[in-house]
């Protein structure tokens, strides 16, 4: 089994951290650290734990003014760079909430390190017009970092981040950064638009589906965040998103195939699924196939996980067919319980055919063919 992530903070990595601190900080007691870092409770400590335990320990053995320990991280940033070292954002957000212009020079170093995405979110709950403000400005830096930071920052729902209410329900200061980065050269700026969007849609949908069709055409990079922002509603089968990427409905599609083997198996393995369909007469058709799984929930309800399978124009009649593996193993994302899973086949939003599984938690009972 894979190591958790929150193993990447071993002693190992804060000693050799401590050591970079030191030759910033003379002063600086790394023993003194580790020893706070590692005290009581630190095994039972998740990632983000063990990120703020780290931050709350440098608090203790930094200078106590804010702005000298933020010139220790400073002379040492370029060394700490990627994800593990979150806990540089992670500082400024625990404690630089009073020193506005420290703080936000320092966000802006710290994002292109790790990301800072988190870490703004208290200064946009403090104080919304201002750091909405600041957002703008760091959405025409040239750095795409920082700029990625300006969408990412204020999306409504971030994953891991804790919800920014007030722009779930009024997403309107969002939009003149959205507008400004529709079509950055960076994909990895503009497939932070398109999740911010993806984010939106699921409190205003018709919203977007506006901004949708606005934006639909100016350039190649924003067909791609408009698409992408919008596949919750196409996994929802919105009728106005369906039209808006030509998938319309398909109410006389032909399934000539459609099983699934085995038809009992044990958490950790996988099916195997074949499909044939063949598109209805006439003329050309765009079709859009997904897989609805249905996993059972630890109190035993379901919920519905679609995964697209394609999505391409076919003539008229055309006979379509495919297949796959799909895994029932454990992921950080998604944990998988014992009981019957629905398996089905969806064509343009609508189920044309399903079957079902019995998932075990025993590795003797999987195996069986269906």
């Amino acid at each position: 089994m894979a190591e958790p992530l929150k193993a990447i903070y071993n002693a190992a990595f804060l000693k050799a951290f401590g050591d970079k601190v030191k030759q910033a900080y003379e002063k600086f007691d790394v023993e003194g650290f580790l020893a706070l870092v590692l005290g009581e409770g630190w095994e039972g400590l998740e990632l983000k734990q063990r990120m703020r335990r780290i931050t709350e320990s440098l608090r203790r053995t930094l200078p106590e003014d804010y702005g000298k320990a933020l010139d220790v991280l400073d002379a040492i940033a370029d060394k700490c760079r990627g994800f593990p070292y979150l806990f540089f954002p992670d500082f400024v957000e625990k404690y630089g909430l009073n020193d506005w212009e420290r703080s936000m020079r320092a966000l802006e170093r710290y994002t292109s390190g790790s990301s800072a995405e988190f870490a703004v979110r208290p200064f946009i709950k403090l104080d919304q017009e201002r750091m909405m403000a600041q957002m703008l400005e760091w959405s025409a830096h040239p750095d795409e970092h920082v700029r990625r930071l300006a969408s990412e920052g204020c999306r409504p729902r971030l994953p891991w981040g804790e919800a920014l209410g007030a722009l779930k329900r009024d997403p309107a200061p969002i939009w003149p950064i959205l507008e400004r980065l529709k079509a950055d050269p960076s994909e990895y700026v503009r497939r932070s638009v398109a999740n911010n969007l993806n984010d939106i849609s699921k409190d205003h949908p018709q919203l977007v589906l506006d901004l949708a069709k606005a934006w639909q055409g100016v350039d190649q990079g924003t067909d791609w965040i408009i698409r992408h922002a919008c596949r919750g509603l196409l996994k929802a089968a919105n009728p106005e998103a369906m039209a808006l990427f030509g998938l319309a409905p398909l109410g006389d599609i032909e399934v000539l195939e459609w099983e699934i083997h085995p038809a009992r198996l044990s958490i950790g393995e996988a099916v195997e699924f074949r499909y044939g369909l063949r598109a209805p007469t006439g003329d050309e058709v765009k079709l859009r196939l997904e897989l609805a799984v249905f996993f059972p929930r630890s109190n035993g309800k379901l919920y519905r996980k679609l995964f697209k399978l394609s999505e391409k124009s076919i003539p008229g009649g055309a006979y379509v067919q495919g297949g796959r593996g799909f895994s029932f193993a454990d992921l950080s994302t998604r944990r998988h319980y014992p009981g019957v899973h629905r398996m089905a086949l969806v064509a343009n939003g609508r189920e044309v055919a399903h079957a079902e599984v019995e998932l075990t938690a025993d590795t003797e009972q999987g195996g069986a063919q269906a």
